[in-house]
């Protein structure tokens, strides 16, 4: 007989990126379950959108704070006051989980076992995106990272090749498992497709590399459309060349373009899931991705994929599919069935059992106390 699913699980996310929409399909699915959820949220204010979203489900009370993510610069101050903050919400809920989607609060005395879970982390980025290891500033973010591993009774990540990756870098796992990222596909779906491509992500971040769709934006005969910020908190806007920008988009307006693209490009250099690239292909975009490993590993069988520095093979890849529309409306529904396996439904029920992994320990624990 399986330990029972916990009943109060405490939870950190940021408003910058995927984890925001992690963060909101997990706890909807853990709603089914009886679970509440005290969400802790960082990296700047939500915007209306997202605080709808959080406010729409009743097993959730969002935290807010605007503190800056341990990736940012000038980050320390706003890291240790985001973890006095976690450590108070702690003590009035008293969680019998902390699901942490970050690294450093990994490591405080939260009184309770923690799951954490790597969307990504600055030293692999840095060597897909720059080509070499991590310099010696970042010293700190990588022993917040290391020890956040040590401390976690599990660790967590959306691909195989990423989690074996991660540990590789900042060691071993108490224990680890690969639980993929999951989408419900009644929030996308297919209309009469335009023969356009669409991109979406953070645009500024090397990782999504969108200048090379700059590059051969100019060489095809179709729009090329890109949403997402073009600006990150810490730099300033990138140039966007022969390409529309849309800006940046809440859900239900991007769902809305990816319903009418027939094409989905991700250049990718990185990507340890990439839940843009679920969304499309629920949506019954043809997808082109970069050819890396962990985008192999999601996609292999369902989509085109092309090196992130082919500015040939990009051309003629995206060229291929918007001159041929009866081959793009195929490569849609191959990959809006592939897309199947990462539905929401199955990134719940494993969560839901790496909680009661790390519940067990600690409910036996407190039964022999009493036996004693």
């Amino acid at each position: 007989m399986s330990p029972p699913a916990p009943s109060k699980v405490l939870m950190t996310t940021d408003t910058v990126g995927g984890v925001w929409t992690f963060a909101m399909e997990l706890c909807a699915g853990l709603a089914k379950h009886g679970v509440e959820v005290t969400l802790l949220s960082m990296g700047g204010l939500p915007d209306e959108a997202q605080r709808a979203e959080a406010a729409a489900q009743p097993n959730l009370r969002l935290v807010v704070t605007g503190h800056r993510l341990e990736w940012m610069q000038d980050c320390e101050r706003d890291v240790i006051e985001s973890g006095a903050a976690l450590l108070q919400l702690a003590r009035e809920v008293r969680p019998d989980v902390v699901h942490v989607n970050g690294y450093y609060h990994a490591t405080l005395p939260l009184n309770a076992p923690v799951v954490l879970t790597a969307h990504s982390c600055v030293a692999s980025w840095w060597q897909a995106c720059r080509r070499d290891v991590i310099p010696l500033e970042w010293w700190r973010y990588v022993n917040w990272v290391s020890a956040a591993v040590r401390n976690a009774a599990v660790l967590t990540a959306p691909t195989q090749i990423f989690l074996d990756e991660f540990q590789a870098i900042h060691g071993r796992a108490n224990a680890a498992r690969t639980i993929w990222n999951g989408r419900h596909a009644s929030r996308f779906a297919p209309c009469p497709k335009r023969n356009m491509v669409l991109a979406a992500g953070r645009l500024w971040d090397p990782a999504k590399n969108i200048a090379m769709l700059c590059r051969v934006a100019g060489q095809l005969h179709v729009p090329v459309m890109v949403a997402g910020d073009g600006k990150s908190t810490d730099g300033p806007a990138i140039a966007l060349e022969n390409v529309a920008w849309l800006g940046r988009l809440s859900h239900g307006e991007l769902a809305e373009q990816m319903a009418q693209a027939a094409v989905f490009a991700a250049p990718s250099r990185y990507e340890p899931f990439g839940l843009s690239i679920l969304e499309a292909a629920l949506s019954g975009c043809a997808l082109v991705l970069g050819d890396i490993p962990t985008l192999r590993e999601l996609w292999d069988g369902a989509a085109i994929f092309v090196h992130p520095d082919d500015e040939n093979g990009w051309r003629d890849a995206l060229g291929h599919l918007t001159e041929d529309t009866k081959r793009a409306f195929e490569s849609g529904l191959r990959a809006r069935a592939h897309a199947a396996r990462y539905s929401a439904d199955a990134m719940t029920a494993e969560y839901l059992d790496a909680y009661r992994a790390v519940c067990a320990p600690r409910a036996e624990h407190r039964i022999s106390e009493v036996a004693a």
